[in-house]
């Protein structure tokens, strides 16, 4: 329940039924927000001008879902204790106008998640990569240890209810930050509300080139964030990232814990973490950036006072947060993973995964270029020797979307180029890309789809299901 929301001196509300509304309700965690608050017994209402499935079912099932889309001010009055407003609305969102012109207290969702979680010891991992993994392990040690916590992440996690978990009661709050600005209204980055107790940043590789142009843009965020660290926050990060070491020796003022990664071993291809001791535990999860994951979720363990013991066998049965390295097929012989992979350092990192994972197959990699950076004929580049690892590589993009987009065509000789590879297959639709796959053996392969969009449209769960059946029947 909220207890205290007091974002100026001269505005205090204490425990009771609230009555909210959110603005931009369709985002992944504003409307899992309003779920939260919804579910505690507030009165919950929200507008957006779209929102997508699951969002919209979720809202829609617990009886919240707008009943059409679009801004509506007639929605706001003064009997509103709060309005909640969103980064997807824009600033002159006519319903932000009319909660302004009626003096109705409106805050973010990171204003609202500190201030419920002020007397909480608040985790808040950030960085360029590996937040929602990192986020997800740490929930998933503290819970199968039997501690309680509340929290705020990007995915869904296995047995995990929701994405947002706010109580009075928990002692921890584990937050999935990110570096991208708070709203229209506000344009620091959303990190900047948390003020941690523990602070993780897992690295620092320039992304989202429509939001921070410049590399030296981005890197000054992340800079400014760790300045901002009060001297008593312990500052968790990734050694192995030279951009993010430099940035911390620079600017940090707190206590600072570098970490690299984990020990693991395969043997007879099953794969185990590797405690000091050398005490082994069977895992589910690969990669080297995975590794490191483990590793910042285990410094985390430790500055809580926890025992290692209890962490490695915590963290050998977490199975992964939802669309990273996701499993859609996997025979013996053959298999199919998908991941959210989209910008350069994730697909370098997931492909290097399933390479090391799969040595003796043939390795297929497709990569989606969706996202406004992704797309951007000066970004490209950096996607350059990305896909190398793999035996056979498609990179998939939509015209018909740059063009609504109202990004210029981009040429299959540039992309290319650009990635490093005269072989690369470009495919500009839907039926290229499915013709590409059919190319591909059924067996002894495994295929990595990485995309934060659909591919035009590609069913990969009957696509997967499909030729899974064509390897198990022996066609």
């Amino acid at each position: 329940m909220l207890k205290e929301i007091c974002f100026h001196p001269c505005i205090n509300f204490y425990l009771h039924i609230m009555k909210f509304h959110f603005i931009a309700v369709g985002g992944s965690i504003m409307h899992q927000l309003a779920l939260q608050l919804a579910s505690q017994g507030h009165e919950v209402s929200g507008s957006d001008d779209t929102i997508f499935d699951p969002a919209l079912t979720n809202l829609k099932q617990a009886g919240i879902a707008p009943e059409q889309f679009g801004w509506y001010p007639d929605k706001l009055d003064d009997s509103l204790d709060m309005v909640v407003l969103g980064k997807h609305a824009h600033a002159d969102n006519a319903e932000l106008a009319k909660a302004k012109e009626l003096g109705l207290k409106v805050v973010t969702f990171p204003e609202l998640i500190y201030n419920d979680s002020k007397d909480k010891t608040r985790i808040v991992v950030g960085g360029s990569h590996g937040k929602t993994t990192t986020t997800s392990m740490i929930i998933h040690t503290i819970l199968k240890n039997g501690l309680d916590c509340d929290y705020m992440v990007g995915a869904k996690i296995e047995g995990i209810k929701g994405s947002v978990k706010l109580s009075n009661d928990a002692p921890y709050i584990v937050i999935e930050g990110d570096e991208y600005p708070t709203s229209a209204e506000d344009p620091r980055p959303k990190l900047v509300h948390y003020k941690p107790t523990i602070a993780i940043l897992t690295g620092v590789a320039w992304d989202h080139m429509n939001v921070f142009p410049t590399l030296d843009i981005y890197r000054k965020v992340f800079a400014d964030y760790i300045f901002s660290l009060d001297t008593e926050t312990d500052l968790i990060y990734f050694a192995g990232d030279e951009e993010l070491s430099a940035l911390v020796k620079e600017y940090a003022k707190c206590r600072c814990h570098p970490y690299h990664e984990i020990n693991s071993v395969s043997e007879n291809d099953d794969w185990y973490l590797v405690d000091d001791q050398g005490q082994r535990y069977p895992t589910t999860i690969y990669g080297k950036h995975n590794m490191q994951n483990l590793a910042a979720a285990q410094k985390v363990w430790e500055l809580m006072g926890k025992k290692s013991e209890d962490y490695f066998k915590a963290a050998s049965t977490f199975k992964g947060a939802a669309k990273r390295l996701e499993y859609l097929a996997d025979t013996d012989a053959y298999t199919v993973i998908k991941d959210y992979a989209h910008s350069p350092s994730k697909v370098k990192a997931a492909v290097a995964a399933v390479r090391d994972r799969y040595p003796d197959r043939k390795f297929v990699a497709i990569c989606e270029l969706h996202t406004y950076s992704s797309l951007n004929k000066d970004f490209i580049p950096q996607y350059k020797d990305s896909l190398n690892p793999a035996d056979a590589a498609a990179v998939h993009y939509d015209p018909h979307a740059m063009r609504i987009k109202r990004m210029p065509d981009l040429p299959a000789d540039l992309v290319k180029n650009a990635f490093g590879d005269n072989d690369l297959v470009i495919s500009n639709d839907s039926e290229t890309l499915q013709s590409f796959l059919d190319t591909q053996p059924k067996s002894n392969v495994v295929i990595l789809m990485m995309s934060s969009g659909n591919y035009g449209g590609l069913d990969l769960e009957q696509f997967a299901n499909h030729s899974q059946k064509e390897d198990i029947h022996g066609s």
